[in-house]
């Protein structure tokens, strides 16, 4: 590789973690996508930064996407060029900066995985086999009955959530504090768990959940508690925290069909986030459809093919 083009990489690294104090892996983060660059413009007759232009990223963009990376991992690839740019700016080793008006294609929007209602309900309906089960139950009926985030169910303190008046106190995210409703079934569950909790705790500490150790829980132990719950109770697929945030605002949406009162309960600061819930609410409505649609169905092994497959398939 031409020294202009690896010597001036090397540079803009030492810059990064001397200057900037950048830790090690985020600046050979930038090294690993610039050297990439490096080597296609070697393959393209390229040997000087100065000389790359915006016809040029574009084609590496275009290349980028043929051997199949994601529009987030491109756009990470022109945030690295971006930047490396302004450093070879200041440094007047460049007369302008190609990246800034490349954008990466969009990638298609992931939609979030939720759990049936029913298996849901048989899960949470288990019954407990030792006291730290009472504690985990209790901590996954409160995160599908007020939609919490992994970091919200943590966080959570004894005088956090007022029984008598079905209501937690949660601060969520840029430190925002929502009331949420407490439903019976999660409620019953903290009745259980309270008596647990004071054989566990000390006087002073003040978390809701506690280990067995009597300190407060770790966003990993809940998450290897309720994977572990899910081997242990039956369930079909994998179980992690988001997933029941995922599966009550899915299931409230169903339900209620007010975008705008789930995304109060979810914290959401914009409802754009909340709207990828519109989707797998359209998945129900669909199912429903085919199902009931007196011209919508189709009969299997008659020479038609499964329509309600052929959507869920589509979407």
């Amino acid at each position: 590789m031409p020294h202009e083009l690896s010597g001036y990489l090397a540079d803009f690294v030492q810059h990064l973690e001397s200057e900037k104090r950048h830790s090690p892996r985020t600046s050979e983060n930038y090294q690993r996508d610039l050297l990439r660059l490096a080597s296609w413009l070697v393959e393209h007759d390229c040997t000087e930064w100065r000389a790359v232009s915006g016809h040029d990223l574009r084609r590496y963009v275009a290349s980028l996407s043929r051997q199949g990376l994601s529009g987030r991992s491109i756009a990470r690839h022109l945030s690295a060029t971006r930047r490396f740019y302004q450093y070879l700016l200041r440094e007047r080793l460049a007369t302008d900066n190609p990246a800034l008006d490349i954008r990466a294609p969009k990638s298609s929007k992931r939609l979030p995985r939720v759990a049936d209602v029913d298996q849901l309900n048989s899960l949470l309906d288990a019954l407990p086999d030792d006291p730290l089960e009472v504690r985990d139950r209790c901590m996954f009926e409160l995160m599908y009955s007020s939609g919490l985030r992994l970091a919200e169910l943590a966080s959570l303190d004894v005088d956090s959530v007022d029984c008598k008046g079905g209501e937690a106190r949660v601060v969520g995210k840029g430190s925002k504090t929502r009331i949420l409703p407490v439903g019976r079934k999660a409620l019953e569950a903290i009745g259980q768990w309270m008596p647990v909790r004071a054989g566990l705790a000390p006087e002073a500490e003040t978390a809701l959940f506690v280990s067995r150790r009597g300190d407060r829980l770790s966003h990993r132990s809940i998450q290897a508690r309720l994977s572990r719950w899910g081997v242990a109770k039956g369930a079909d697929q994998k179980l992690y925290p988001h997933m029941l945030r995922h599966s009550f605002a899915s299931h409230m949406l169903e339900s209620s069909g007010d975008l705008r009162a789930v995304q109060e309960l979810l914290g959401h600061a914009d409802i754009s986030t909340t709207q990828v819930y519109t989707h797998l609410d359209f998945q129900h409505l669909a199912r429903v459809y085919d199902q009931s649609h007196p011209r919508a169905r189709r009969r299997s092994g008659h020479g038609y093919d499964d329509q309600n497959s052929e959507r869920e398939g589509n979407v």
